[in-house]
């Protein structure tokens, strides 16, 4: 008997963030805003440019996993700080 196969979340990034090259204050916005909101961020830079996000969500954190294992950025790393409720995210606008 087989069970049908779930849909796998890709591993977490390292933690070792790169240089921002931009910022996004996503706290206090719930889903889906700051995956809107970095969407648009990201638009704005040159391919290769870093965008560091910090939100308050803790979902944010499967949230851009998902986002960038759909081809949107480049997830270089993830921060969680759950007793401060900060959640951080770096990712590279890949090509244009």
């Amino acid at each position: 008997m087989t069970t049908p196969s779930s849909p796998q979340t890709p591993p977490p990034p390292p933690t070792d963030p790169p240089a921002a090259d931009a910022t996004l204050d996503a706290r206090d916005l719930r889903c889906p805003l700051p995956v809107l909101r970095a969407r648009k961020a990201l638009n704005a830079l040159a391919p290769g440019q870093v965008l560091a996000v910090e939100a308050s969500d803790p979902a944010s954190l499967e949230d851009f996993r998902q986002f960038c294992a759909a081809g949107a950025a480049m997830l270089e790393a993830q921060q969680a700080e759950p007793e401060a409720g900060v959640f951080r995210h770096w990712l590279r606008r890949g090509p244009a």
